[in-house]
C-alpha cells in the first residue's frame, strides 16, 4: 500500500506525514498513536517508502512500477529495518541488533529508517537502549514507533518523537457489535482481525446476552441449567475469560441506558437491553458489575471454573 491510499482514512496523519517531507520538516522520530488502528503496519510501512524511495512516491500507480518501493513491500531492502515483540517483549538484544545495523554507512538510500511495532511491549533495557538511540539521533536515521497505548512509553521516548494521532475508527457508528467488542476487549490489529472473523465468537455474545436474562429471571436456578447457559461456549479457562469480560460490557451497556446514554457496543441487542434496564435500578447493575471483575481476577487463581462459575452464581444471589 501507498500513502495516498491512507489520504480519506487517515486525513490529519496523511496530511502530517507528506508534509513533513514537503516542507523539509523531515523528523529523526515518528510516534504513530495507532488506536488499534487495522491498518497501522501498512501506514507505518507505506510512509517508510515515501522516505527511502529516491522519487518519495505516494500514489498505488507509481509505486507498483518502483523497484525500491516494490523491494520494501518484499522486505527485501537494506535500509529499512523493522522489531517486533519477541513473545512478550521487545528485548534489548533487538535494539543492539538493530543499532549495530545501521552503524554503517547507507548505501541504497539517503536515509535509513526503522519500525518499532507495539513499542510500548519495550522491557525497561530495550525502551533505555532505545532512548539513548533517541536522544543522539544520527543524520539521515529515522525512527518510526508504533504504539496502541502512548501512555505505556516512557515519558523521555515520547517527548522525543513527533507524534502522529491516528483517527479512532472504534467510535464509527457503522461498525457491529462483534468488531466493537473486537476493538475494546483484544490488544493487536492481528488479535481483533482474528477475533471479529472467528464465527464462534458471534455465539459468544449471544451467549452472554442470554444467560444475563435468564439470570435476572430465574436468579439462582440458572445453575441447574448452566452448561446449556455457559458451558457449551465458555468451556475452558481461556473462553471463561473472554465469557466474564463480554458480560462486564454488556451491564455497562445496560447501565448507560438505564443512564439515559448512548450504548457503547450492544445497540444490536437493544431490546434485550431495554428487558434488563425495566428490572433492575443502577445500584441492582453496579452490584452485578462488581461481583463479575471480582471473579474474574479469581479466575487467574482458581483451577475449577466449575466451581468459580458456582461460586459467581451465589454471590450474586448474595450482592442482589
Amino acid at each position: 500500500m501507498m500513502l495516498d491510499e491512507f489520504k480519506q482514512e487517515q486525513p490529519i496523519a496523511y496530511k502530517m506525514l507528506v508534509n513533513s517531507l514537503k516542507k523539509n520538516r523531515c523528523s529523526h522520530a515518528y510516534l504513530f498513536e495507532t488506536k488499534h488502528y487495522p491498518k497501522k503496519n501498512e501506514l507505518a510501512l507505506a510512509f517508510a517508502k515515501y522516505l527511502l524511495c529516491p522519487s518519495h512516491h505516494t500514489s498505488k500507480d507509481d509505486g507498483e512500477s518502483c523497484t525500491v518501493c516494490k523491494r520494501i513491500e518484499d522486505g527485501n531492502f537494506t535500509e529499512l529495518k523493522t522489531i517486533e515483540p519477541d513473545g512478550a517483549w521487545i528485548k534489548k538484544e533487538q535494539i543492539d541488533e538493530l543499532q549495530k545495523s545501521f552503524s554503517t554507512k547507507s548505501v541504497e538510500s539517503s536515509r535509513k529508517v526503522y519500525i518499532i511495532h507495539s513499542a510500548e511491549k519495550m522491557n525497561a533495557s530495550a525502551a533505555n537502549s532505545i532512548l539513548k538511540f533517541l536522544e543522539e539521533p544520527e543524520e539521515n536515521i529515522v525512527a518510526i514507533l508504533l504504539t496502541d497505548n502512548v501512555y505505556q512509553l516512557l515519558n523521555t521516548i515520547v517527548s522525543r518523537c513527533q507524534r502522529i494521532p491516528l483517527q479512532d475508527i472504534n467510535s464509527e457508528e457503522n461498525l457491529s457489535t462483534l468488531e466493537k467488542v473486537a476493538y475494546m476487549i483484544k490488544n493487536t490489529s492481528e488479535e481483533i482481525q482474528e477475533f471479529i472473523q472467528d464465527e464462534k465468537n458471534e455465539d459468544k455474545l449471544h451467549a452472554i446476552v442470554h444467560f444475563a436474562l435468564e439470570y435476572e429471571k430465574e436468579h439462582k436456578n440458572v445453575l441447574l441449567n448452566s452448561k446449556k447457559l455457559w458451558f457449551d461456549v465458555f468451556s475452558d479457562r481461556d473462553k471463561m475469560s473472554d465469557g466474564l469480560e463480554l458480560l462486564v460490557l454488556f451491564y455497562k451497556d445496560v447501565l448507560n441506558h438505564k443512564l439515559h446514554l448512548k450504548l457503547d457496543i450492544f445497540q444490536e441487542y437493544i431490546d434485550q437491553v431495554e428487558t434488563l434496564t425495566k428490572l433492575l435500578t443502577p445500584e441492582d447493575i453496579c452490584n452485578r458489575l462488581d461481583v463479575i471483575l471480582e471473579y474474574k481476577n479469581y479466575l487467574k487463581v482458581n483451577a475449577n471454573i466449575n466451581l468459580l462459575f458456582d461460586k459467581l452464581v451465589i454471590e450474586l444471589e448474595r450482592r442482589r
